[in-house]
C-alpha cells in the first residue's frame, strides 16, 4: 500500500494507470472499513447444544432442529440422587456451526411460539429466550414454567411479571407466543421490550448507553433454553419445548470507516492531485 502511495506522490504513473491504481486503493479501503461484519440479517439458523447443564447424565436427550419452522428440545428419565438438573438450548446463528455474535447495535425482533411440556409438572420444567450478554449485565431470560405458572421476565436490566401486570398465566401444554425486540428508543437509548401474546411489557432503557458501556456488549448471543429439574423420587421424570414460527429480523447497520481509514483515503486523494498538477506542467 505504501508503494503504490509512493508511486501516485513521485507522478511515476500515466493517467490511465494512476486512475486504475486510485481504484485499486479506494477498494482496499472499503474492504478495511467493512470487512467481516455480520449483520442480523445475515441470521439463516440455528445450532443446539446439549447439556450446557448435565446435572444428570443418565437422561435421554432429544433434541430435532428444523430452524425456523421448529426446533424441539426434550429429556426423559430425568431422575438421579444428586444434581440440580439438566438444560439444553438452542442459539442464532449465521453459519449453521457457531452461535451468531450479536453487536451493540445488532438492533432485532425476534419471536416464537412455545409449547413447554411437564410430565409431571413438578419439579419445575421452564423454556424461553436467553440472551447472554457481554457487557457484564449475565442472562436476559424471558420464560414459562409448568408448576409456577408464570411469564415472566428477568435478569440484565428488569424484571416483569406478565402474570402479575396482564393476568397472562401458562399451563402445561399451552401454546404462547413470545417475542423480544432491541432497539435505539426515542431517547436515544438503547432498550428492550417483552411480549406475551401480542401484549407488550414496559421498554427497558440499558442506562448509560449512550456512551455504550452499560448495553448487551459485542459477542453476545441470543436464543432459547430448555430446563428441567432433577426428580430422585421419579425415574419418568420428562419434559419437552418445541419452538416453532422462529422469526428474527433487524436491520443491517452501515459500518463507519475508522479515522485511519479516513486518512489513507484522504493521503490517496491528496497524491492524484499532486500527480494531476505535475502532468499539467
Amino acid at each position: 500500500m505504501k508503494d503504490i502511495i509512493n508511486i501516485f506522490v513521485n507522478g511515476h504513473l500515466s493517467a490511465r494507470s494512476l486512475f486504475v491504481q486510485f481504484i485499486l486503493i479506494l477498494g482496499l479501503v472499503l474492504v478495511a472499513a467493512g470487512g467481516g461484519y455480520a449483520a442480523v440479517t445475515d441470521i439463516n439458523s440455528a445450532i443446539v447444544q446439549s447439556r450446557v447443564i448435565n446435572d444428570v447424565p443418565g437422561a435421554t436427550f432429544t433434541g430435532v432442529n428444523n430452524y425456523p419452522s421448529s426446533i424441539s428440545l426434550s429429556e426423559t428419565n430425568v431422575s438421579a440422587s444428586t444434581g440440580f438438573g439438566n438444560r439444553d438450548q438452542w442459539l442464532f446463528s449465521a453459519d449453521g456451526s457457531t452461535a451468531y455474535p450479536f453487536q451493540h447495535n445488532d438492533y432485532f425482533q425476534a419471536s416464537f411460539d412455545l409449547v413447554l411440556t411437564g410430565n409431571p409438572i413438578t419439579p419445575r420444567k421452564e423454556a424461553g429466550f436467553l440472551f447472554h450478554t457481554a457487557s457484564g449485565n449475565g442472562d436476559i431470560q424471558f420464560i414459562v414454567n409448568t408448576d409456577g405458572h408464570e411469564v415472566v421476565q428477568f435478569g440484565g436490566i428488569s424484571f416483569y411479571s406478565f402474570n402479575t401486570s396482564n393476568g397472562i398465566t401458562y399451563n402445561s401444554g399451552d401454546t404462547i407466543t413470545l417475542g423480544m425486540s432491541y432497539f435505539l428508543d426515542g431517547n436515544n437509548m438503547n432498550a428492550l421490550q417483552f411480549s406475551a401474546n401480542g401484549v407488550n411489557s414496559p421498554l427497558f432503557e440499558f442506562p448509560g448507553s449512550g456512551n455504550g458501556a452499560l448495553d448487551v456488549g459485542d459477542g453476545s448471543t441470543l436464543g432459547a433454553y430448555f430446563q428441567i429439574v432433577d426428580d430422585p423420587t421419579n425415574p419418568t421424570n420428562s419434559g419437552s419445548a418445541v419452538f416453532s414460527n422462529i422469526s428474527i429480523t433487524g436491520p443491517a447497520p452501515t459500518p463507519v470507516p475508522e479515522p485511519s481509514t479516513i486518512v489513507l483515503l484522504g493521503v490517496g486523494l491528496a497524491g492524484v492531485g499532486v500527480v494531476r498538477r505535475k502532468l499539467r506542467k
